[in-house]
């Protein structure tokens, strides 16, 4: 104890009591408040059927070009880079993006690692490559990267068959187990009672 009241008085509060992390309250992943339940029980269903109807034809033609200009490269490639304008920066409006997207998809867009909020779009750079074509290419691929990386991150696996008879089976259960302790209770109850004249 004689040591903390030499210390600096931060420096001994630091010491007695480490600070804590912070706990994000919110989740982009639903909570399961009953144990018996389906991971998608509480999920809208037929927004769900919808997601996963598009993502089965998923074409990645239907996904807008957007407009793309190109700048000078940095980094090796000596007098190629130095000349031309091979780095290619393709900005996506948003707007463009949702309206081929379906709607179980449209909040987590906007949340994006490539989302611009000056001009509400996603933009897309590359410049690891020599020729222009390729970054195009590239930042194409990261496009649909980021698509159906949303997809994944959103849309659980559809429930097979047997397991919602199983989660029904636990929810039977445990419904037939509270009842039945709520009646043994009740008799217990009645025991201490006696015998009613």
């Amino acid at each position: 104890m004689f040591l903390l009241s030499r210390l600096p008085k931060r420096t001994a509060l630091s010491a007695v009591a480490p600070r804590q992390p912070r706990l994000s309250l919110v989740s982009s992943q639903p909570v399961r408040f009953k144990r018996y339940e389906a991971y998608d029980a509480q999920l809208d269903q037929d927004a769900l059927a919808e997601a996963r109807l598009w993502y089965n034809s998923f074409d990645a033609s239907q996904l807008p070009k957007g407009n793309t200009t190109y700048a000078r490269s940095s980094g090796p490639g000596g007098q190629h880079v130095n000349k031309t304008e091979t780095k290619a920066i393709t900005v996506i409006p948003v707007k463009e993006l949702l309206a081929v997207l379906p709607k179980y998809l449209h909040s987590a867009v906007r949340s994006s690692k490539y989302y611009t909020a000056g001009n509400d779009s996603l933009t897309f750079s590359a410049q690891a490559h020599r020729s222009r074509s390729a970054n195009l290419d590239e930042n194409r691929r990261k496009l649909i990267d980021e698509v159906m990386g949303i997809y994944r991150q959103l849309t659980p696996a559809e429930t097979s068959a047997e397991k919602k008879k199983k989660h029904q089976d636990i929810e039977k259960r445990f419904h037939e187990a509270r009842v039945q302790d709520k009646k043994y209770n009740s008799a217990k109850k009645q025991s201490r009672r006696g015998p009613q004249e």
